[in-house]
């Protein structure tokens, strides 16, 4: 046993304060479920800039979904088609991500509009359904 009291001279406490910093820089989407935005980083596809938008989001698991009102026409989609690699930003915590555009009326994409919808309708003031049912569902893959 090392001075201290735990292994390499390190008391209880220490090593429960090195457990929690190495947690957090092991960027898990946990507890970021009820932020309310996320912050899409994608790549240009004619400049090859960093493009950075705040979106509102739904996630499941290490997926987050999010809705276009704009379809394939908005400038992020047009990114994401040209290079699907990207990077989210919730709450402070950064994830390297893989976009994909999801099939309208599978199983995944219905469940993607129907949580965006009952995260965000509560609490705005007008009429999501339209949203949801036309937009383009997003899925990030965050890594």
């Amino acid at each position: 046993m090392g001075v201290g009291g735990g292994p390499a001279g390190k008391s209880n406490k220490q090593r429960a304060i090195i457990a929690c910093v190495e947690a957090e820089s092991d960027a898990t989407p946990d507890g970021l479920a009820g932020e309310s935005y996320l912050y899409l980083s994608t790549t240009g596809r004619r400049t090859g800039r960093t493009h950075e938008i705040e979106i509102w989001f739904a996630l499941d698991g290490r997926t987050a979904y999010l809705l276009s009102g704009g379809g394939h026409r908005a400038d992020w989609v047009r990114n994401l088609l040209a290079n699907p690699a990207c990077h989210a930003r919730i709450g402070g915590r950064e994830f390297t991500s893989r976009a994909r555009i999801l099939a309208e009326g599978r199983e995944e994409d219905e469940r993607a509009r129907r949580m965006l919808y009952e995260k965000y309708q509560p609490a705005y003031s007008g009429d999501l359904v339209q949203w949801r049912d036309s937009a383009l569902v997003v899925a990030l893959d965050l890594q």
